[in-house]
């Protein structure tokens, strides 16, 4: 359940160019749905300023077509521009999934299994995929302003291309820390709710952070691909 819900979401977060600094220009065809002052769109525009990488704990809450919540769960998530994250979840049960760049690795100590699949396999559309490169706004997605909820300030995500995204509605609310709520609206009518904590903006991550190497004894499902030769962006 974790791996459908999540694996869709932070496949490809990181997937887009590392050139985040700079402010990004319009886009053609965008949605004359927001308003040229939208305080959604200016707190996330404030947001990812200057940002190659983050670090947050979360908390995720799941509740079926009759608002009954159906699982929770919690966890550290990081992320490294251009094209690595770490999510993992530490309650109920322990599960992994690590981007390196090249591979997704996802790992369930409880089954003894590793699964391994090509990156560029699952890059999809993705809500968070908006904070690493901006651009990525109003190119896949119909905007529109959500207004002022629970103290925080919303933008509203609706896929351009309905029939091939996981979820009909992304939801992303952002408080004087940055991004602090995330709500996604699938088509079974299923919503997911996560809840971030104060986010660490371009920390110091560990050389190992998006390495992983499958432990001795587990089973280890699909195939390791040739590492992809990138040049660098001039």
């Amino acid at each position: 359940m974790k791996q459908s819900i999540f694996l869709f979401l932070l496949a490809s977060a990181l997937s887009a160019t590392p050139a985040m600094a700079a402010a990004p220009a319009k886009a053609k065809g965008a949605s004359a749905s927001v308003p040229a002052k939208s305080v959604g769109r200016e707190r996330l525009m404030a947001f990812t300023k200057g940002l190659k990488g983050l670090d947050a704990r979360f908390e995720q809450h799941v509740f079926d077509p009759n608002g009954r919540p159906s699982e929770t769960s919690s966890g550290s998530v990081k992320l490294s521009a251009p094209r690595q994250f770490r999510w993992e979840y530490l309650k109920p049960s322990p599960q992994l999934i690590v981007a390196d760049g090249d591979h997704i690795w996802i790992y369930d100590p409880e089954l003894e299994q590793v699964t391994v699949r090509n990156q560029s396999m699952e890059e999809q559309g993705s809500p968070l995929a908006v904070l690493i490169d901006p651009t990525e706004l109003d190119r896949q997605y119909k905007v529109s302003d959500g207004g002022k909820s629970g103290g925080l300030d919303w933008l509203v995500l609706v896929p351009k291309k309905a029939e091939d995204a996981p979820f009909q509605k992304a939801m992303l609310g952002f408080g004087a820390s940055g991004l602090a709520r995330m709500e996604l609206n699938d088509g079974l009518g299923q919503r997911t709710v996560i809840g971030f904590s104060p986010w660490q903006r371009n920390p110091a991550f560990g050389a190992g952070t998006f390495r992983f190497t499958p432990p001795k004894g587990v089973d280890v499902v699909g195939t390791v691909m040739p590492a992809a030769q990138v040049s660098p962006l001039k």
